[in-house]
């Protein structure tokens, strides 16, 4: 057919090579002159087709035969049509199978001149809604919209379950100089499979998961299902209109961290999935005392045994656990009982798995281009390129996604020193220095001042948590001042030197006082949480209990202090599933936890105080209405080494409401012990660790009396019986 020919022998041979990157201007209904009338033209790619009509969807009875043309392709103009339609294709193979399917090339792009803007510099923070798999509907056709960024490839399809993984059938076009390649096929089922088939400039052949996929198939399998957002409804209107009033810095804030897949296992081994945990553990959290819960290693991860910190799937709940509505269910169901979710998130670095993000197009596209700034030396991972304003931009719409889509309350964000620093885990100053020959990594700087920026703009009342690990200035300190704008960070420094501290024999702990005193030079120079998690519990720390020395009543003791410390101390709290109750061995995300103690009173005992000590810490205000400001706290005595005893007051917003806080790290009882406090009255001790519920000796205060003479530099004193290897807590009683 001569028509034919108005095509274009390049386009012809670049589609037939596998290397066009637009062909729908060959495939699909165009327009052309042809005797000088403006007719339409069909032009189909279907190698493994003997024979071709169209008709209009809804028409089977006005067909248009198109004639092979070589190839594989077949074409045909349309004599009596003058208007565009849409078209169903209907197709016989050498052995008379036939089938039909709706044309993907006659449908006009569904990303806008505006969103390619925005794409361009950076700033389209709605870019999880555009890129990768959406259903859609164009022109009145129910689809799904594909779309990936892959700026150096030859050539992009989509391959899947719905095209017997060929990719010949659905090759995608790139749009402008952006990189973005994109298609529309219609008619494609919930939970279809796929990959993107990418040809790299050296013509190899690249089978690549989707980056924006929001749903993975099961572990070992890896490509990309597609999902529709919009088929749970939620019931948590409530929670997020009152989230939305929150200042979490004067809020009470205590954290249970926990790995879904070793929390709780059916007795056949298999996990537990998201609806099955929700209402146990919505229970447990609840009945304890928690507010919030953090969870390891929801974003999908290809390796168990990496705990969710090797991400492949950066908008993708784990398929581990059930699909993502599952997990939508698991966090409503916290919200109604009034706890809030915390996920962890990697934005640092991203594993080598072949199917993921590395050298996506065949180039270093995620990660940095040059080999010593994109190898992570400790964990055998790839850095994030923070100088690409797409790999930010790609980076910034997960975190949006998790807010928007799946109401999370805060990420913590992971491995934040790793970002911060050039040199990081690299010996002998074996790095590239940046552009003031300096060791701080300045891309990655911005990313987070612009990650934090844009996130707390979009939602109120949520948490970005920074795991920073050195003495970095200005964490959770805002942008505008020259802060990296996390609203919170875990305090490394506090937690290294109190697990030390308690881990001494008492007798030799009065050498180290200042591993319990120092933290309070610097608690309000940030926002911070005060962590005892999955990592000091693994790999040879021992679990919790097992670092108190002692024999098996001391280390019970010991805990309880720990704890008791750790919740009067200012910052918000966090404990590891287990540590509750005293889990004896270390934390393996092969084993559940072993609920099996909780058979033994000394076990029962310790969750009984961390349950009380929730309670009463979210009940005494002192503890977190000026958890942030000095203004809240003030030493009673921080250097009584010998005796290993630190007092203190902790205050609230009115000046009548403050607690008196008397710690003492040694297994002595010291009676008669005079304790300065700020007036006269009658003190009512309202917490003591060492009270036989929860397994101490019971040496116990119950109304003191102020004296009326100074001591500690108040204007009065009491006298107590301080109890060993204990917290007291005493609340003047009011007139």
């Amino acid at each position: 057919m001569e028509q034919f020919n108005l095509i274009g022998q390049d386009k012809r041979q670049a589609l037939l090579n596998g290397e066009s990157k637009n062909p729908h201007q060959l495939l699909g209904l165009h327009e052309y002159t042809i005797d000088e009338k403006m007719k339409l033209t069909v032009c189909i790619y279907r190698p493994d087709a003997k024979s071709i009509s169209i008709a209009p969807v809804g028409d089977k009875q006005k067909k248009y035969k198109l004639m092979p043309v070589g190839e594989g392709l077949f074409f045909c103009v349309l004599q009596r049509r003058k208007h565009r339609f849409i078209y169903r294709v209907f197709c016989e193979d050498e052995q008379g199978n036939k089938w039909d399917y709706i044309d993907p090339y006659q449908f006009e792009s569904f990303l806008s001149g505006e969103d390619l803007r925005l794409f361009e510099v950076g700033k389209h923070y709605t870019l999880y809604e555009k890129l990768g798999a959406h259903f859609t509907t164009l022109g009145g056709v129910k689809g799904v919209s594909f779309a990936v960024w892959a700026p150096n490839a030859k050539r992009v399809s989509v391959v899947g379950d719905f095209n017997l993984w060929d990719g010949r059938r659905h090759s995608m076009r790139c749009l402008g100089t952006n990189g973005i390649w994109e298609i529309f096929i219609p008619e494609i089922e919930v939970d279809s499979c796929y990959k993107y088939e990418i040809k790299t400039q050296d013509d190899t052949l690249l089978y690549k998961a989707d980056p924006y996929a929001t749903r993975s198939e099961l572990r070992p399998h890896t490509a990309s299902r597609v999902y529709t957002q919009d088929s749970y409804k939620w019931h948590d209107k409530k929670w997020l209109e009152s989230r939305m009033k929150k200042e979490w810095h004067r809020s009470p804030m205590s954290i249970y961290e926990l790995h879904i897949g070793s929390w709780k296992m059916h007795a056949d081994g298999n996990f537990y999935t998201y609806r099955e945990l929700a209402d146990e553990l919505a229970d447990y959290i609840k009945e304890m005392g928690y507010t919030h819960i953090e969870l390891l290693g929801i974003l999908e991860h290809p390796f168990d045994g990496s705990w969710g910190y090797q991400v492949t799937g950066y908008f993708a709940p784990t398929s581990r656990y059930g699909t993502p509505d599952d997990f939508k269910y698991l966090i409503d169901k916290m919200h109604r009982n009034k706890i809030g979710v915390i996920l962890d998130w990697v934005p640092a670095h991203f594993p080598k798995d072949a199917f993921g993000l590395e050298k996506f197009d065949g180039t270093a596209l995620y990660e940095h281009f040059l080999p010593e700034q994109a190898n992570h030396p400790q964990w055998g991972t790839l850095i994030f390129n923070y100088g690409r304003k797409e790999v930010c931009l790609f980076l910034i719409n997960s975190a949006l996604s998790w807010f928007s889509q799946y109401h999370i309350d805060g990420l913590r964000v992971d491995a934040v020193a790793s970002m911060l620093y050039l040199d990081f885990g690299r010996e002998g100053g074996n790095y590239i220095p940046n552009r003031n020959g300096g060791r701080e990594n300045l891309e990655a700087i911005a990313f987070l001042k612009q990650l934090n920026t844009v996130v707390y703009e979009k939602f109120q009342g949520i948490m970005m948590i920074a795991e920073e690990s050195t003495d970095w200035a200005g964490v959770t300190h805002p942008v505008d001042q020259g802060g990296l704008g996390f609203g919170f960070k875990w305090n490394m420094g506090w937690m290294n030197d109190y697990l030390k501290y308690m881990g001494m024999d008492p007798l030799f702990r009065k050498y180290e006082h200042n591993k319990i005193t120092f933290s309070l030079m610097y608690a309000f120079s940030e926002n911070f949480i005060l962590p005892l998690s999955h990592d000091e519990v693994v790999h040879g720390k021992s679990p919790m209990i097992y670092k108190m020395p002692g024999d098996e009543w001391k280390k019970f003791a010991n805990l309880r202090v720990c704890y008791g410390y750790m919740f009067t101390h200012p910052g918000k709290k966090m404990l590891f599933m287990g540590n509750d109750f005293a889990q004896t061995n270390e934390w393996t995300e092969k084993e559940e936890l072993k609920w099996g103690l909780l058979q033994y009173e000394p076990h029962r005992r310790m969750q009984r105080f961390v349950k009380d000590l929730n309670t009463f810490y979210k009940e005494q205000k002192s503890l977190w209405q000026l958890d942030d400001t000095y203004d809240g706290f003030e030493w009673i005595d921080c250097d009584n080494r010998d005796q290993s005893i630190v007092s203190f007051i902790r205050k609230g917003k009115k000046e009548e409401d403050y607690l008196v806080v008397v710690v003492n790290f040694t297994p002595e009882v010291r009676h008669s012990y005079r304790i300065g406090v700020p007036e006269r009255g009658t003190y009512k001790e309202i917490l003591n660790s060492d009270h036989p519920i929860y397994g101490g000796s019971g040496v116990l205060n119950t109304h003191v009396v102020a004296v009326d003479a100074p001591w500690h530099n108040q204007s009065q004193h009491i006298v107590i019986e301080i109890p060993p290897l204990a917290i007291t807590v005493l609340k003047k009683e009011k007139n």
